[in-house]
């Protein structure tokens, strides 16, 4: 064992099964995932070898998204489910335009915990700050985003790629419904969301993979995605298959349009 699994271990983290944001490094071509998340994804790329493309899509998504809300006056992002860090994190998309953006990043995984420190090197007029907590358990959530956010002011709430890990049974809906309830008017929900619409026999074939392995993929139709902005105001072009919402915002992601990229996602604004 080296010294740095030794540190990992001593965060608690578990190699023995595949999480969910170490698998979406693997996608992405990181190095902070182990076997067990590797040969996991290997199962999902035989299942449909566009899966990195998926990964990397959400990522622009989330980019373009940063971008559009920065430029139309919000300076406050609470980024719930950050994953491992990749550049350019939310924070610096953010920076760019406003750089006196403050930022939370919330992830429940400790290997998220491991590199804080890269996703806090913010601007100097900025902040950027981490939460150890779960998105299951909002009031820890919007207790810790507190210490770093005014809750009296906008906020664009952040959760790209996450809910389709938390089921109707575990109240997806409700969670986000609660974590809302504590942000003011004129705050954001920019989200994306994995879809069976277009690939229905892989994405049955997957579910049952990884329910077996111990991760729960709750695929939703676009219906379904669509009630997660219920009593929001929709950004035109309101829930579009993720990489069409805005693409002038970003370049293309090589391989997107090789067929249908089964995800949604949105932005809106809470009256």
């Amino acid at each position: 064992m080296t010294a740095q699994d030794a540190d990992r271990n001593d965060l608690g983290i578990d190699t023995g099964r595949p999480h969910p944001a170490r698998m979406y490094d693997w996608y992405l071509g990181g190095k902070d995932n182990y076997p067990v998340d590797e040969a996991m994804g290997r199962q999902m790329l035989a299942l449909d070898p566009r899966v990195p493309v998926m990964a990397r899509v959400n990522r622009a998504f989330m980019h373009r998204a940063t971008r559009w809300l920065a430029q139309h006056g919000i300076r406050q992002f609470l980024d719930v489910g950050t994953g491992i860090p990749t550049e350019p994190n939310l924070h610096q998309v953010a920076q760019r335009i406003a750089p006196d953006a403050r930022v939370v990043y919330c992830d429940n995984d400790p290997i998220v915990l491991a590199h804080a420190a890269a996703l806090l090197r913010g601007t100097p007029e900025g902040v950027t700050e981490y939460l150890q907590a779960d998105v299951r358990e909002p009031a820890a959530v919007v207790e810790g985003a507190r210490k770093v956010l005014d809750l009296g002011r906008p906020v664009a709430l952040s959760l790209v790629a996450l809910l389709h890990f938390v089921s109707d049974e575990d109240g997806a809906h409700e969670l986000v419904n609660r974590l809302l309830a504590e942000l003011p008017s004129g705050s954001y929900l920019m989200m994306t969301h994995a879809t069976a619409d277009f690939t229905p026999e892989e994405s049955a074939a997957a579910t049952e993979k990884l329910k077996a392995a111990g991760v729960t993929l709750a695929l939703r139709s676009r219906a379904e995605f669509a009630r997660f902005f219920d009593g929001l105001e929709l950004v035109e072009p309101g829930v579009e298959v993720v990489h069409h919402w805005h693409p002038e915002l970003g370049d293309p992601v090589p391989g997107q349009d090789d067929g249908v990229i089964p995800g949604y996602g949105a932005v809106a604004r809470k009256p």
